[in-house]
Formats: structure tokens, C-alpha cells, sequence
């Protein structure tokens, strides 16, 4: 969410597209009672917003009275990717970055997650990169770090207050804030993966940053700045392209 509000919210549609984000989330079709656990809702509200959902084609209704995203849940996905522009000028620049033989990706964060838009593997056809991982801990890997970089102290905090649990950060959130002023004072972020023995080098883009893009693999400390240099030129081509 973005600060604090300038007038009255509408506290029925931010309950609406909460629901409908928790829906896309689930991998299964969910239950009523369960989405309600999950939101933290009544489950007569979450159910009526289920319905109007289902009605308007955003959802629909298994054989077992569950719900999963209906097809225009898919429909909007796809307008709102295409009216924004931004995989369409993405795609050949990130193919650029190919020639390293790692992994290239481009995310973008979702409350404490990255959601990617785009993530290749070494010798992966981009149509096969599009929307091939699902959510990812922002504070895990580099591109989530590389945005959190860009936001306030005050937001990061607010982020992550009703952690028990940082991702990554077992001793909390002074942990993850020495990492972010790291990635401030260097200009990218350089993270190890889960995957030990494995890195990625990620930058924002944009001003504001709107999504981070990133290279991950067998990265030596040496090649860093090289990499940093490739990404800078991609980022910018990117942000003049969908500005």
C-alpha cells in the first residue's frame, strides 16, 4: 500500500481485490472458510465477494463449491500487461543480457513479495520466460532487494511489522536494513541465493522504481561491476521505452 491516505477509502473494494489477490495466489482451488482464514475476514463477507466475483467472470465454481480465478481474472491479466507496455519494450533489451549464460529476470514487488514477469533460463525462449514463477520473498533474492532499496525506512518497516519472521533475516529487521543501506551506498544489490554458490546482481528501474531486473548465477565477486554496467544500460533503455 502507498502511505497514508489523502481522503476516504473504500473499504469494500479494498476488501474486493484483496480477495481476488488471494484467490490468484492459491494454487488450488480454496474453500470459502479457508480464503476467510487466510484474509482474516468474516466468512459471510468473504463469500458474498466471492459471488459478486464469480458473477462478473473474475471467478468461478468447482464441482466441489470451491473457488479458483475464472477467465476474466486471465483476460484482465492480460489487458492490463498489454496496456501498460512494459514486457513488450522489456523483451529485447533483457535479451541482451542473455550473453552472460545466466539467469535474467524481471520483477516486480507485491507487498513483502516479487512477483516475476519474466524469468529465463540460459537458453530459454523469452515466450517460454513470461509469468513462468509465481511469488517469491522480496527479502530473499536480489531483485526483491534492489526495490525494497528504493522505499522509505518508514515503509520497509511497515512492511515487515507483523513479521514473526523475516525471509533471509532470522535476527530481523535491523539485519535487513545494514543489506538495504548496503544496496544504497552501492547502487545494486548483491545477494546470494538459496541456492548456495549462486548470486544474483539486481537494480531497480525507473524513478520512482516501477520493477528490478536481474542476472543470477555462478557470479564471481570480480565480475560484478561488468554485470552492474549491463544492467544500468538495460534498465534505463527500459525505463525510456515505457515512460
Amino acid at each position: 500500500m502507498s502511505g497514508a491516505p489523502k481522503a476516504q477509502l473504500n473499504q469494500s473494494l479494498i476488501d474486493g481485490i484483496a480477495t481476488l489477490q488471494e484467490l490468484a495466489l492459491s494454487s488450488d482451488p480454496i474453500g470459502c472458510r479457508e480464503l476467510a482464514r487466510r484474509l482474516k475476514m468474516d466468512p459471510t463477507r468473504v463469500n458474498r465477494l466471492l459471488q459478486t466475483l464469480e458473477y462478473i467472470g473474475i471467478a468461478r465454481k468447482t464441482a466441489k463449491r470451491k473457488y479458483a480465478p475464472g477467465p476474466g481474472m486471465h483476460v484482465l491479466s492480460a489487458q492490463s500487461l498489454f496496456a501498460s507496455g512494459l514486457i513488450n519494450h522489456a523483451i529485447d533489451p533483457l535479451e541482451s543480457l542473455k550473453k552472460f549464460g545466466h539467469i535474467v529476470a524481471l520483477g516486480m514487488l507485491w507487498r513483502d513479495h516479487v512477483s516475476y514477469l519474466y524469468h529465463a533460463l540460459p537458453g530459454m525462449p523469452s515466450e517460454q520466460a513470461l509469468g513462468r514463477i509465481g511469488l517469491y520473498p522480496a527479502s530473499s533474492g536480489g531483485i526483491g532487494m534492489a526495490i525494497l532499496s528504493t522505499l522509505s525506512d518508514e515503509k520497509i518497516q511497515e512492511t515487515y511489522e507483523h513479521h514473526a519472521v523475516i525471509p533471509s533475516y532470522p535476527d530481523g529487521i535491523e539485519e535487513l536494513m545494514i543489506q538495504i543501506n548496503k544496496i544504497r551506498t552501492n547502487g545494486y544489490a548483491f545477494v546470494e541465493t538459496l541456492d548456495k554458490d549462486h548470486f544474483t546482481v539486481a537494480i531497480p528501474v525507473g524513478e520512482p522504481a516501477f520493477c528490478a531486473i536481474g542476472i543470477s548465477g555462478w557470479i564471481p565477486e570480480a565480475s560484478v561491476k561488468e554485470i552492474y554496467t549491463e544492467l544500468k544500460k538495460v534498465a534505463d533503455e527500459i525505463s525510456d521505452l515505457t515512460h
